[in-house]
C-alpha cells in the first residue's frame, strides 16, 4: 500500500526553498487569463506550514489596500509556483501566527532574526 502512495505522489518543486513561520516571501505564481500565461506576485508573511506529502501547503497573508488582510494558501508541490523568494526572516515563538489576524499596523510586525 505504501508503494501505491509513493507512486502517485508528485515530486517536489524545486523552486520553493525551506519555509518557516514568519517569513517574508516573494511568491511568483503563473496564471491564465484567457489564451495567455503571466506571472503574478503575491508578498507577505508566512503564517503556517502545512506537512504532508502531496498535500503539504504555506499560507502567506499580506495587507491589501485599507487595511484589509489577505491570505492565500499555495501547495508545496504546485507546478504553477515559478519561484519563492526568502526576503527576511522573523523571530517567532509559534508554529501558526494566526494571531496576526486581529492586529494591524505597527502591531503587526515581527522581530527580524539575524542569523
Amino acid at each position: 500500500m505504501n508503494d501505491l502512495l509513493k507512486a502517485i505522489e508528485m515530486p517536489p518543486n524545486p523552486n520553493i526553498p525551506e519555509l518557516r513561520p514568519g517569513d517574508t516571501v516573494n511568491v511568483f505564481l503563473r496564471i491564465m487569463e484567457g489564451g495567455r500565461e503571466r506571472i503574478q506576485e503575491f508578498r507577505g508573511t508566512v503564517i503556517r506550514l502545512r506537512e504532508g506529502g502531496n498535500e503539504a501547503s504555506f499560507t502567506v497573508r499580506r495587507i491589501a489596500s485599507n487595511g484589509i488582510g489577505v491570505e492565500r494558501t499555495f501547495l508545496m508541490r504546485s507546478p504553477r509556483i515559478e519561484k519563492v523568494v526568502v526576503e527576511r526572516r522573523a523571530r517567532v515563538r509559534r508554529a501558526k501566527l494566526y494571531f496576526l489576524r486581529e492586529r494591524t499596523g505597527k502591531a503587526a510586525r515581527l522581530k527580524e532574526k539575524f542569523e
